[in-house]
């Protein structure tokens, strides 16, 4: 195997290491956030850091990277205090990958590609229309991380939307079913394939 020391890994080029340390965590979830700012200027943005913080409450972290340069999704998220996550699925993965695109505060990505608005009861936060998963979120804190200025934002649920055909009856969510993609690195999708549901694993006990 290749062996990259921590010296080594900070002297590679800069694409090479964004790359491979990017890669190195693993697949990741591929989430559209929705928000809006104080304005009404929409915004979709294409994150891979959605994580599962808690069930109760139901938590979710997102990290952003330093607010040195322009970051709409947390500033719209900071003046309205709700935005929403969507999962990508297959058909919309360019879409998806398209919001990575750099574009000025008053330009809605939405505008810039086929996704599509969509808007819940008595709510002014865009949802992407056919995502087959749609979480409704509260801005709950965020934590700065000294070491390289990075922020960890948590939300709560506050409305989970799910298409009926992928609930299992235990609650459990097929996403393969609905063609959920995850991300591979920053601009590499998979798709996904239930290989085995395993049950909840107790202590073996000692046959001797």
């Amino acid at each position: 195997m290749k062996t990259f020391t921590n010296k080594e890994i900070s002297e590679l080029e800069h694409i090479y290491k964004i790359n491979l340390i990017n890669s190195a965590t693993g697949f990741k979830s591929a989430n559209l956030i929705g928000s809006v700012s104080a304005s009404g200027t929409t915004n979709v943005s294409i994150f891979s850091s959605v994580v599962h913080f808690g069930s109760a409450p139901p938590l979710l972290g997102m990290v952003f990277r330093p607010t040195t340069v322009a970051r709409h999704t947390y500033d719209n998220i900071k003046e309205n205090g709700y935005y929403s996550i969507n999962h990508i699925y297959k058909s919309i993965v360019k879409d998806a990958h398209h919001t990575s695109a750099k574009y000025p505060a008053d330009v809605s990505e939405f505008d810039k590609t086929n996704l599509e608005e969509e808007y819940k009861t008595n709510s002014n936060i865009p949802f992407v229309k056919g995502a087959p998963v749609q979480l409704l979120m509260k801005y709950v804190n965020e934590y700065k991380i000294e070491e390289n200025g990075t922020i960890l934002m948590l939300g709560e649920i506050q409305k989970l939307y799910i298409k009926e055909d992928i609930i299992e009856p235990n609650g459990f969510i097929n996403l393969a079913k609905a063609e959920v993609v995850a991300i591979n690195g920053l601009d590499s999708y998979a798709e996904t394939k239930v290989l085995e549901r395993l049950h909840y694993q107790r202590p073996k006990q000692d046959n001797t």
